[in-house]
């Protein structure tokens, strides 16, 4: 894992912190319910770092496994056992270059969105 890479995140009010370190394991995109309803949007955009290349600070609210900002309610990551699920728009810098390269739930994507290209 290249430790060159830094990103950093917050939720909307600055309240709860993150950073990664090093490149994604994996860049996906979800259709699924849980996913638009956390989002509020028509799909949910996510990135997975390994467990050691990411750090937090600030108080956070956890539902179903999904962690939010108590004060602003904006959604910043999924923490697991070995893995960390961080939204996109979460980061600080729009991360244009992490490219999703694959997609869930693909049967529940809106038919006015395009399927990813490359995606699988």
């Amino acid at each position: 894992m290249s430790s060159d890479i830094r990103r950093s995140g917050s939720c909307l009010c600055g309240g709860v912190q993150f950073s990664v370190t090093g490149e994604p394991l994996r860049v996906g995109l979800c259709h699924c319910k849980d996913c638009r309803k956390t989002s509020g949007s028509a799909y949910q955009a996510f990135a997975i770092w390994p467990l050691e290349a990411f750090e937090t600070a600030g108080i956070v609210s956890t539902y179903g496994g999904r962690s939010f900002c108590p004060t602003c309610g904006g959604r910043v990551t999924s923490v697991g056992e070995d893995e960390v699920e961080v939204m996109l728009g979460s980061l600080d810098v729009a991360p244009t270059e992490l490219e999703p390269t694959y997609e869930l739930w693909t049967v529940r994507r809106e038919h006015w969105l395009q399927p990813l290209p490359s995606a699988r």
